[in-house]
């Protein structure tokens, strides 16, 4: 599934004393299989545009295309779309309701209808993509989870679905080191195993650096830079001037080639960041 954006501009309160152009003229594209990852300010778009790839908010111009087809055509397709798009707000454990992860991962499958053997085949497909084992967390209360437990159970809930594309928004926004790092780890193991289609808006330029194969960054509703991580991560300078800072390990070696070290800036393996420093400095003694 292909998602492209072209020529989006939206407004909020269109019309009204408060009005303002959310995005401005917004053009993307998503391929099937891409780990992208969205960043920018707050304030620069992301959580608007996010909305609009899934049918939530309608652009006041331009086209947001799945495999070729306006999702804004009529009524079947854009219904189409919010069951193929997977959307997880910020803190989605705050949407968790029912007395059992069974029942909370169970929502979505019964809503479509779906024989019980079918939604128990979902609930216990989608508690392992996660890493939540269905025997021992499914009669469990949600409410008794950690927070990145309670997450777990979240995105689970919309896997259960068997969306084609997962979009999250901030999804490690909150959560400890530990539940960070559980997070970050299944959705790499959906995107790779799974051969998912994964959009992630985040502040946090480590974690986009680490597993984004695809970045943009916007800046006041506009697209002011794309690409690869390496070429994004690759212009320290323009990304102070949108209001952005570089991952741990490249910010590290742009200090150094600061110093007068010739050394590469878009690195993000630590190994290979040792390696290189090594090479440099008993090349700067020698």
């Amino acid at each position: 599934m292909r998602i492209e954006v072209k020529n989006v501009t939206f407004f909020y309160g269109q019309g009204l004393p408060w009005e303002k152009k959310a995005l401005d003229n917004v053009s993307l594209m998503i391929e099937e299989g891409e780990f992208v990852g969205l960043i920018g300010e707050t304030g620069s778009g992301k959580s608007t545009l996010v909305q609009l790839l899934n049918g939530l908010l309608k652009p006041y111009s331009g086209e947001v295309l799945i495999d070729g087809v306006n999702i804004f055509k009529d009524r079947s397709i854009l219904s189409k779309v919010r069951f193929n798009i997977g959307l997880i707000f910020q803190f989605p454990e705050q949407q968790l309701f029912a007395e059992t992860v069974f029942d909370d991962v169970a929502f979505g499958p019964r809503n479509l209808g779906l024989e019980p053997e079918e939604v128990a085949h979902r609930v216990e497909e989608a508690l392992l993509k996660v890493g939540l084992n269905p025997i021992y967390f499914g009669s469990r209360s949600p409410f008794s989870l950690s927070g990145g437990e309670k997450r777990l159970v979240a995105i689970a809930g919309v896997l259960a679905i068997k969306p084609k594309v997962l979009i999250l928004d901030e999804p490690t926004a909150g959560l400890d080191p530990k539940g960070k790092k559980e997070i970050l780890a299944r959705l790499q193991l959906l995107h790779k195993k799974e051969k998912a289609t994964i959009l992630m808006v985040t502040h946090d330029m480590d974690e986009v650096a680490t597993l984004a194969e695809k970045i943009f960054i916007l800046k006041e509703g506009r697209v002011a830079l794309w690409g690869k991580p390496e070429e994004v991560f690759s212009q320290p300078e323009l990304l102070e001037a949108l209001g952005l800072s570089l991952p741990s390990l490249p910010k590290l070696l742009f200090s150094l080639k600061q110093c007068g070290f010739n050394l590469p800036t878009a690195v993000f393996d630590l190994k290979e960041a040792s390696r290189l420093i090594k090479e440099e400095l008993s090349r700067a003694s020698g």
